[in-house]
């Protein structure tokens, strides 16, 4: 079975630049690429004239503007439209389950993550069982960067990573692009003095044995896809700080969000929303065991 690229759009300047993002990465995979709208008719219990048909019609509308914008750009791509008669969460959840990646629009930085259709596209992120691409609408990320790094996140073992990294191994060969693998490291919050440690500062301290450990991780990758150019950066500090510095050069960041639920719902870990809040370029957060 074919995985369409697909694209979540809600008529905002985000959604289409998603919807951009989204052709052209289609392209690049050589896939169709598949634009969808979440309606569902919901009759208010107020007194208030509501128009199913006119409703209906808004959310056709949508859809036009959005293929029209791509298939202006890229004629050459198949592109079908869907209006989804579910919420949102559920058709977007649902959406990614069947596509190679979901694009989403983000409306940028604050307290509250702005993504599509308000808070919807933060629950999506923490369910969805594929990866998902937040896009802004910003020019310098809306157009497509021609040069500039693709950077991925590495975290615990080589089995917790192996998704994230194949993800990223293959966005920077479709691309052509470097591949900047960050593994951040810390102290443990009361550094206690132990054998364990005092053989780590021995040898050098503890940064060789993160750096052993990303090298370990990325060596099958490697393998796999040898003409893909990989700069292996270890740094002191959190994930999400070290990644959002990193930023800038990236026209692409991938992250890793585990996938499970908390007790009070789905949640994206901490590095995930720190670069869904500041990174400077689109982010694609990848589930992974």
């Amino acid at each position: 079975m074919i995985r369409p690229v697909v694209a979540g759009v809600d008529g905002s300047p985000e959604s289409l630049a998603a919807a951009d993002w989204a052709a052209r990465e289609a392209t690049l995979r050589g896939l169709p690429l598949r634009i969808v709208h979440a309606w569902l008719w919901q009759p208010l219990d107020v007194p208030l004239v509501q128009d199913r048909d006119a409703e209906e019609q808004a959310a056709r509308a949508v859809l036009r503007a959005a293929e029209e914008h791509v298939t202006s750009r890229y004629p050459q791509l198949t592109v079908t439209t869907k209006v989804l008669p579910e919420t949102p969460v559920v058709a977007l959840t649902a959406e990614a389950e069947r596509a190679a990646v979901l694009c989403l629009g983000t409306r940028g930085h604050g307290a509250l993550l702005g993504f599509l259709l308000g808070s919807y596209g933060q629950q999506v992120l923490g369910s969805a069982k594929g990866p998902v691409v937040s896009v802004r609408a910003d020019e310098s990320e809306g157009a497509a960067r021609e040069s500039g790094e693709v950077v991925v996140g590495q975290q615990g073992s080589p089995e917790d990573s192996a998704d994230v990294l194949g993800f990223a191994f293959e966005a920077a060969a479709l691309r052509g692009a470097p591949l900047r693998a960050v593994r951040a490291w810390s102290l443990p919050p009361v550094y206690t003095w132990s054998a364990s440690l005092a053989l780590a500062d021995a040898s050098g301290g503890l940064e060789p044995f993160e750096r052993e450990a990303l090298h370990v991780a990325l060596a099958p990758w490697r393998e796999r896809y040898p003409d893909v150019k990989v700069l292996e950066d270890v740094q002191l500090g959190s994930a999400g700080q070290v990644l959002v510095e990193a930023s800038p050069q990236a026209r692409l960041m991938v992250v890793g969000r585990r996938a499970r639920r908390s007790p009070i719902g789905t949640r994206i870990g901490s590095a995930a929303h720190a670069v869904l809040h500041h990174a400077r370029c689109p982010v694609a957060v990848v589930p992974h065991a």
